[in-house]
C-alpha cells in the first residue's frame, strides 16, 4: 500500500499579486511622467547641435529660440545657453532640472546636461 504525500503548492498569493501589480502601476505612473522630459532633452540636444552652426553668440541663441519654438522646448532658453568657442569651432553647453512630484513632499529631480558635437 503507498501513502500519497501532500504537495506544497506554488505560486503568488493574491495578497502578494496585489503587491507586485501596485509596484508596477507606481513605476509605470512614475515612467509615464519622465518619459517626455527625455523627449524634450533629445529636441534640446538637437537644437543646441543646429544652434552651433551660429557664428556669434546673439545669433546662436536666436537659432535655438527657433528651434525651440517649433520643438515646444519650455525647460530652457536661449539665454541659458553657454556658448564657448573652441579652435574655430562654437560649443554650445546646457544645463537644466525637470522636477516630478511624486506625492506630498517628494520629488523627483531629473538633471539634464550637454553639449553640442
Amino acid at each position: 500500500m503507498r501513502v500519497q504525500t501532500r504537495s506544497r503548492q506554488r505560486g503568488i498569493s493574491f495578497i502578494g499579486l496585489l503587491i507586485v501589480g501596485g509596484l508596477l502601476a507606481v513605476v509605470g505612473v512614475i515612467a509615464a511622467e519622465a518619459f517626455p522630459t527625455v523627449v524634450e532633452f533629445q529636441a534640446v540636444t538637437k537644437a543646441v547641435n543646429k544652434a552651433s552652426a551660429g557664428s556669434s553668440v546673439p545669433e546662436v541663441r536666436t537659432i535655438f529660440d527657433k528651434a525651440a519654438d517649433i520643438d515646444n522646448i519650455k525647460s530652457i532658453k536661449g539665454k541659458d545657453l553657454e556658448i564657448t568657442k573652441e579652435g574655430d569651432k562654437v560649443v554650445v553647453s546646457f544645463a537644466y532640472q525637470r522636477q516630478i512630484h511624486l506625492a506630498g513632499p517628494a520629488y523627483l529631480t531629473l538633471k539634464y546636461v550637454g553639449r553640442s558635437k
